[in-house]
């Protein structure tokens, strides 16, 4: 690649490329700390003796608060992207989301500890679609389809990071706070990205043009805003596509993935009691009775480093599966083997069978293998002016609906009894959604100014 497609030189397309995987990890992180802490958090924060089912809905409510905050972040951010410029508006996405989970440190109420947590998440909302559009300006052409994977696996490596940090220090409902810190340490990537990424040099060049003229040479209206312009003829189509193809794996995500490592916790929990209030004879039974029924509270860490490893590796090779299969069929086969494994997972499984958590590598492989599909297609839907609002509302838009599941599975916990399988169980449905889906998707990929 030659400097002069994208404006960059080698050294600085890889601090760009470095910046932008950075950001997205570390929101991945921020995505999976309340995956794995919830429990013991409202443990902690709740009266005590407080019923499972209360326990269970609030995981629903923090869903909803992530959820909704990164729809809302998604478009902010993204609109922000466009009209200041993507550095500056990734930079201010990681601030956003470190400094507000690391403000959390303090509370002690769940109603503010959502509310936060939905503030929060405004800037992990923000950081997909601005540092997908800063890497896939900087770097053009045939590296597309690695990099879409690369990208796709910043947010694992983030799940993968805090598992493991999970694994080193135990989180119970008397220290699980300690993770609000590492939550909150991305700050000074935020800092370095205002100082140090340079700006996209397409969006720079882009900012100087009033008008936009699409292929079929109609010309936009400056005085058009950026929103306007997506969600009206030429590109409202392709918002629209890219709203339901990036809807569906967020809603599976948020509200069928996510449950696996609260319910491991849950049954650990459940498992422990029913050891307690059957002793064993002897402390050697004691302890090969704990073994089976896994009490540990690093348990739900491995779990979570089981979900996270397998998302690693599918989101790594999605944009390639997508370039060889083409990307109608490979969006299919990916809903069809995750709707498969998701089904066997929540209704034949339970967490201390002995290949639990290969399952749930499994449904980490195939469902997060969307996410190397992704960043390859949505950011060529939308010229370089709309780029980024155009990705962060597409990207974004399926965390309302997914909000709205979470909201729905909250009130009807009682109907579940707080079963996270049947939760699991009845959400994965949504994959099937997904094979229907990609067929009112273009069978070639939009061509649109870059």
């Amino acid at each position: 690649m030659t400097e002069t497609e994208s404006g960059f030189n080698r050294a600085q397309r890889l601090s760009v490329l470095a910046a932008g995987f950075a950001a997205w990890m570390f929101a991945g992180l921020e995505n999976a700390l309340f995956v794995l802490i919830h429990r013991q958090m409202m443990l902690s924060l709740l009266p005590p003796g407080t019923q499972e089912t209360v326990i269970t809905e609030w995981f629903a409510w923090n869903q909803a608060a992530f959820m909704l905050g990164a729809a809302t972040g998604g478009w902010i951010f993204g609109l922000m992207g466009d009209r200041i410029g993507r550095t500056r508006a990734l930079g201010a996405s990681v601030l956003c989301y470190s400094l507000l989970t690391l403000a959390a440190w303090w509370i002690t109420d769940p109603v503010l500890m959502c509310t936060v947590r939905f503030l929060a998440m405004l800037g992990f909302g923000g950081t997909w679609p601005n540092a997908v559009s800063l890497v896939t300006e900087a770097w053009p052409g045939a590296s597309r389809p690695l990099l879409a994977g690369v990208m796709g696996t910043a947010a694992n490596f983030g799940f993968v990071l805090l598992g493991c940090l999970g694994l080193i220090f135990e989180v119970t409902p008397d220290s699980w706070r300690w993770t609000l810190f590492v939550g909150g340490s991305p700050a000074v990537l935020g800092l370095v990205i205002l100082l140090a990424v340079p700006e996209s040099r397409r969006w720079l060049a882009q900012k100087q043009t009033t008008r936009y003229t699409d292929s079929s040479g109609q010309v936009s209206p400056p005085q058009q805003s950026v929103t306007a312009q997506l969600f009206r003829p030429p590109l409202l189509s392709r918002t629209l596509i890219g709203i339901l193809l990036g809807s569906i794996p967020v809603i599976g995500t948020a509200a069928n993935a996510n449950w696996v490592v609260p319910w491991r916790d849950q049954a650990a929990a459940r498992h422990a009691e029913q050891a307690t209030a059957t002793p064993s004879q002897n402390a050697a039974s004691t302890t090969q009775q704990k073994k089976k029924t896994g009490q540990s509270p690093r348990d739900k860490a491995r779990t979570m480093i089981s979900r996270s490893s397998g998302a690693v590796l599918g989101s790594l090779l999605g944009g390639l599966i997508a370039t060889i299969a083409g990307r109608r069929l490979s969006y299919f086969l990916i809903s069809l083997a995750t709707f498969a494994v998701s089904s066997t997972l929540f209704g034949t499984m339970q967490p201390n069978d002995p290949w639990f958590d290969w399952a749930v590598f499994l449904l980490g492989f195939c469902g997060v293998a969307y996410f190397g599909w992704l960043p390859l297609f949505l950011p060529e839907l939308f010229p370089v002016h709309v780029r980024a609002t155009g990705s962060g509302i597409s990207f974004n838009a399926g965390r309302i609906a997914a909000a709205a599941v979470s909201v729905f599975v909250g009130l009807r916990m009682s109907s579940f009894g707080g079963d996270y399988a049947s939760i699991g169980l009845w959400t994965g449905l949504i994959y099937a959604v997904g094979m229907l889906v990609i067929w009112l998707a273009p069978a070639k990929q939009p061509t649109v100014q870059k």
